[in-house]
């Protein structure tokens, strides 16, 4: 047992309550008060930030190369972005709904709350927009974009820089060329 800060305790409350009022399981408040506290979102509703933990989850989750992308910090990234990107909030407000509304008439559960093969059956019918049936063009490109900014919170944050291998701009003390083997693999030469 580890000792909480009153920061971190009303942090797992106020996910608990938000949770408890968007009709979570208690399964599901402990999933997302593990993934979400302490953070406090600022633009996205707590049932909003809840539902965007578990799909940035599912989007990438966690695996041998690394962690998921909650535990990189996504949904964070997110809600910055969402603050400071006024054209895309209405999208991501409608494709969250869509997604709630979507389960509900599929399996009588809000999307945090279906089982995930249910959650993934969602998004087999949304996740490829040009495969996407007619009905599901507008959620499609929705996830698509959900997906991308999930991919883009990843690979900018610290896991996924060291997952990349990125070095960023370091100092080569002597070039000495490009490595044979890509010059071949361009059909290149230095001569």
């Amino acid at each position: 047992m580890t000792d909480l800060s009153r920061r971190e305790v009303l942090g797992l409350l106020g996910v608990a309550l938000a949770a408890g009022a968007a009709g979570c399981r208690p399964e599901t408040v402990e999933k997302a008060a593990n993934r979400a506290a302490p953070y406090t979102p600022k633009f996205f509703t707590p049932a909003e930030y809840v539902t965007v933990a578990v799909l940035a989850d599912l989007t990438l989750p966690a695996d041998a190369r690394g962690p998921s992308a909650t535990a990189a910090g996504v949904p964070e990234f997110m809600d910055f972005v969402m603050v400071e990107e006024m054209e895309n909030r209405d999208r991501m407000r409608k494709g969250l709904a869509w997604l709630d509304t979507e389960s509900r008439s599929r399996v009588k559960e809000s999307f945090v709350n279906a089982d995930e093969h249910d959650q993934k059956k969602i998004l087999n019918d949304i996740a490829w927009p040009k495969k996407a049936q007619p009905e599901f063009a507008v959620a499609a490109r929705f996830f698509n974009e959900f997906r991308n900014l999930t991919a883009t919170g990843y690979w900018s944050s610290q896991v996924g820089i060291e997952d990349l291998k990125y070095i960023g701009n370091t100092f080569v003390q002597q070039w000495t060329g490009c490595p044979e083997p890509q010059l071949k693999k361009l059909g290149v030469s230095y001569s």
